[in-house]
């Protein structure tokens, strides 16, 4: 078995046709001791900036080093001087879209990695696979030296570019172990469902039982505008988990259309039922019903007439919320579900009581982003950490339009 390299060196350029316009990465993996090259990849990633373009691929090269060397140190150089800047920690990070990238990309680089910047000449290789991946002679990975005696082809074969049909990685899947303890991390990026005509009307809309009402063409375009702001990321996420309920799943298959990911469903994750009160605006149950509902209000166990409490949803999210955490231990997911469950799960990562469900705010087609670090003990609790809340993309972001709020 031959020895993984000690030291790396990772060359990543990207580039677009337009700006924004047709975009690629390439990345090259070298061992800093020879300069022998231990792997390239070149893989478009559809319509990006420039900026976009370099930083998937950074996080493609540091993919490479984690596949192929994991236990090696860091230097990545770019001509990016954005790039190196804002990774090395000297320049902020101003725009939305390049946010989630560096994220990314600080997941990936383990503790210790240096980033330098190179002229472009310096960078050629990885400028090479950018204009091939744009010019169509390549797309994905080529592993040239594999770490140790290991079957060549059945390690090449993981790490390949997608499959037909399925979009480019423009980002890479998400580090596991990033946390203390050799552990894995599980992200899930929940998402709401885009607007209905219940929404609009602000009639309490349930789960299976309820009308199901479909997404309105708004909700339609929200959940779009929402799944192309995550383009960037498809490379990380596994699958597109959703609930069963008909405005989950039509936000869902948006979701899995942009991002190319197939489709699950989470039957815990569905929205409350709200029983007799289903289709009523908040008015009229109160006009209606106004004992029920002024004990729905001051008890998490109360539940209208046919329909669940609190403490049930939360019993049920949970539920869902395990079966995930098995299903996927290591893998960020796209969650697309609803109001209660999402509060739920927040509430329930960052140990607030259940009542704070009744203190957030959550926007439709909207991004929650939480993770679950597990270092690996058995019957040990995962560590957990509330990542973003309520995110929207800056078209539809209501900080940008003070009159909004």
């Amino acid at each position: 078995m031959s020895e993984s390299p000690r030291r790396v060196v990772i060359e990543a350029d990207g580039g677009s046709r337009g700006n924004p316009g047709p975009a690629a990465y390439g990345a090259v993996l070298r061992d800093a001791d020879t300069g022998a090259v231990l792997a390239e990849d070149g893989t478009t990633i559809g319509r990006a900036t420039n900026n976009v373009a370099e930083y998937s691929g950074l996080i493609a090269g540091l993919r490479l080093a984690q596949e192929l060397a994991p236990q090696a140190q860091i230097e990545a150089r770019m001509d990016s001087k954005l790039v190196v800047e804002q990774m090395s920690g000297r320049w902020k990070i101003k725009h939305p879209d390049m946010r989630p990238l560096a994220a990314e990309a600080t997941r990936l680089a383990p503790e210790g990695t240096t980033y330098t910047w190179i002229p472009r000449g310096d960078n050629a290789h990885a400028d090479r696979l950018v204009n091939e991946a744009l010019d169509g002679v390549r797309e994905g990975v080529t592993v040239t030296a594999p770490p140790d005696d290991a079957d060549e082809d059945s390690l090449i074969e993981e790490i390949e570019s997608p499959a037909a049909g399925e979009a480019p990685a423009s980002v890479q899947r998400q580090a596991r172990g990033w946390s203390a303890g050799g552990g894995v991390t599980t992200t899930l990026v929940l998402v709401r469902h885009g607007v209905t005509a219940h929404t609009l009307e602000k009639r309490f809309s349930g789960g299976l039982a309820s009308a199901n009402p479909p997404l309105s063409d708004e909700g339609r375009d929200q959940v779009r505008a929402t799944a192309e702001w995550l383009a960037p990321i498809a490379g990380s996420v596994e699958a597109v988990v959703h609930s069963p309920v008909r405005r989950t799943r039509e936000s869902a298959e948006i979701l899995a259309e942009v991002l190319g990911r197939p489709l699950e469903v989470e039957p815990g994750f569905a929205e409350m039922e709200f029983g007799i009160w289903d289709g009523l605006t908040f008015a009229e149950v109160s006009e209606q019903h106004p004992d029920a509902l002024k004990q729905w209000l001051g008890s998490l166990d109360a539940a209208p007439e046919g329909g669940e409490s609190f403490r049930v949803v939360e019993e049920r999210v949970l539920a869902g919320l395990r079966r995930v955490l098995d299903e996927h231990a290591g893998e960020t997911v796209v969650v697309v579900s609803h109001v209660t469950p999402i509060k739920t799960l927040v509430g329930h990562v960052v140990g607030a009581p259940l009542d704070s469900v009744f203190r957030m705010e959550l926007t439709p087609a909207s991004v929650t982003v939480i993770s679950f670090f597990s270092a690996g003990a058995e019957g040990e609790e995962p560590r957990t950490s509330l990542r973003l809340y309520n995110a929207l993309p800056p078209a539809r972001d209501a900080f940008s339009d003070p009159a909004a709020w």
